[in-house]
């Protein structure tokens, strides 16, 4: 309770020094000029009272109302090591408060300084409202509104009908309601919140900001705006510091730069001035010019070197190339424009008519310069498309020639077929089989069925295909070629064995052998199947791969243990296993 003390007690003696003169003619309430309080025993700055410590005029009229009196001219009061000044001001003394106009001044130890046309201070709730053209200085900060009430024994201000705070940094707030705790130097923004400075501009309905760090708590749909490079967030929650533009963003935030890069994620710590995002759970990273999104649980960018790498459940989409990559690790440059993914790495290419699943334990995409995009897979490798499929340890793609390049244990089925060699080149047009090389050693399997397979071995090998249907193998350098005739009733009753130098086989539709052609010197045998031995059935490098075939898209994801062996060995030492 605020106890209001004014000395004004008049002379008994009527001498013309001292007697009181009435204001004007007939006038019935009696005035005092410079009242100056005389309190001998009093304290002047105890923080429980207020003090009139100067006054031009005092009226007091009990007819009118004895629940105040009337202050006129250069009014003073002092509460503790607040003062109060205005141009005149209502008393009501039986409930300590005061009302204040014209010219209002409150200084509070010369840390807060607040001005209005009107104050109504209430001294039992030690609570000051002030109207009309407010504005409140302290050493954080400037606030100037229409209606802002004070509540001087929790130090907290609040406006409530439209409001703008700047602080010391230059940063400009506006809202419809702001709750300002002095003490703590911290705001509550409500409604229509606008925060604007040199370097941002942030829009919300609910903003908490320190004026001492600088740091905006948003909780809220909220945008953020760069000034300086047009980045902007989207969130609803989390915080930003709008001096070192960094902040961690939660609820599915996310960050656009004005170059079409978009970081999304359950959590998102995001810092401008070093170019850094950082994103946690179903974390999506898109890249709008090249139509690349980069997704994982963990995803970091760094604009300043054109990295992002991502964690956990990662999917590299490239809608510009045709193509997905998925995988725990991901990893993508976009000013080296190199990407890849590793660990449960699988690729899906759809650039063609069927799209071809490849699984390694890293996939590679570079492009380069001339925007050629080039595929590679790396260790076990394994490849799936309806009309073909294959493994090895190393793979390339390059879609300026469309060739897949295989290396290391090549092996390639399709349909009955099944090539293999140290080295395989197949090229695409329009999505089908072309041509296809093994420039070191090669292997031709075609299962017949049951235990009967036609062979065919030699140094070199290239083979043109139509429909996907071979129509010419060229075979050169010790050739070896064994292979089934069928009989004119669709039996086979007898195998051919034959090698030469040369050899080359023409087919017809329905891959039927037109004609078989081998140069210069040719020897062989021909053996009836009811005489012929398990040894004669096969040549010294035959092998059939069926079991490591991948039979469906996602079977390219397992790598058994039975590839794994295959991969182990060195070509020379493999074993002839006859199914």
């Amino acid at each position: 309770m605020i106890v209001v003390v004014l000395a004004t007690a008049f002379p008994s003696h009527t001498s013309a020094q001292n007697q009181a003169v009435a204001a004007k003619q007939g006038a019935t309430t009696p005035h005092l000029r410079r009242i100056t309080p005389m309190i001998p025993d009093a304290n002047r700055f105890d923080p429980g009272k207020v003090f009139l410590e100067n006054a031009d005029v005092l009226i007091a009229n009990d007819q009118r109302s004895t629940e105040y009196r009337v202050l006129k001219g250069n009014v003073r009061f002092r509460r503790g090591n607040m003062t109060l000044v205005c141009d005149s001001a209502y008393f009501y003394e039986a409930s300590s408060s005061l009302d204040a106009f014209g010219h209002v001044v409150m200084n509070q130890a010369d840390t807060l300084i607040a001005y209005c046309n009107v104050m109504n201070y209430f001294g039992d709730v030690e609570v000051a409202k002030l109207r009309g053209n407010v504005k409140v200085v302290n050493r954080s900060m400037t606030v100037t509104t229409q209606f802002l009430d004070y509540d001087m024994l929790n130090n907290v201000a609040r406006y409530f009908n439209g409001g703008t705070v700047v602080d010391k940094s230059g940063t400009k707030i506006t809202s419809s309601v702001a709750r300002y705790e002095h003490d703590t130097k911290k705001v509550q923004f409500t409604s229509n919140v606008r925060l604007v400075n040199n370097k941002m501009k942030l829009s919300t309905d609910v903003l908490d900001y320190d004026m001492r760090t600088h740091i905006a708590t948003i909780e809220d749909e909220t945008e953020i705006i760069s000034l300086e490079d047009g980045n902007i967030i989207h969130t609803s929650s989390g915080w930003y510091n709008t001096s070192s533009e960094e902040g961690t963003m939660y609820n599915r935030s996310s960050v656009k730069t004005k170059e079409g890069q978009t970081l999304v994620g359950d959590v998102v710590y995001y810092d401008r001035r070093n170019e850094i995002g950082q994103a946690q759970g179903n974390v999506v990273m898109t890249d709008e010019k090249n139509q690349r999104t980069l997704k994982g649980d963990v995803v970091d960018y760094d604009k300043r070197t054109g990295e992002g790498r991502a964690r956990g459940h990662v999917v590299l989409t490239d809608m510009k190339n045709k193509v997905i990559i998925e995988g725990d690790v991901g990893y993508h440059n976009e000013k080296t424009k190199e990407s890849y993914v590793t660990e449960n790495a699988l690729a899906r290419e759809f650039s063609q008519k069927d799209t071809i699943y490849i699984h390694a334990d890293t996939l590679r995409i570079t492009t380069s310069d001339d925007s050629v995009r080039v595929l590679t897979a790396s260790k076990f490798v394994r490849f799936y498309r309806n009309d073909i499929q294959g493994v090895c340890d190393l793979a390339v793609i390059n879609e300026k020639d469309s060739i897949l390049n295989m290396y290391h244990h090549a092996i390639v089925w399709s349909e009955a077929r099944q090539i293999s060699g140290e080295e395989i080149n197949v090229h695409m047009q329009d999505s089908v089989v072309d041509w296809a090389t093994l420039p070191q050693w090669g292997l031709l399997v075609e299962h017949l069925g049951e235990i009967y397979y036609n062979q065919l071995s030699g140094r070199k090998m290239y083979a043109t295909f139509e429909n996907n249907d071979l129509r010419r193998l060229e075979v050169s350098g010790d050739v070896e070629a064994l292979f089934f005739p069928m009989e004119n009733d669709s039996t086979y009753n007898k195998l051919v064995n034959a090698t030469s130098a040369y050899l080359t086989i023409d087919m017809k539709p329905k891959q039927e052998v037109d004609r078989i052609k081998m140069w210069p010197d040719v020897s062989g045998k021909v053996i009836p199947l009811f005489v012929a031995r398990n040894s004669d059935l096969r040549l010294s490098r035959f092998r059939w791969y069926e079991a490591i075939r991948p039979k469906h898209p996602m079977d390219v994801l397992e790598v058994s243990q039975e590839m794994k062996d295959v991969f182990g060995e060195s070509v020379s030492t493999r074993r002839t296993i006859i199914q």
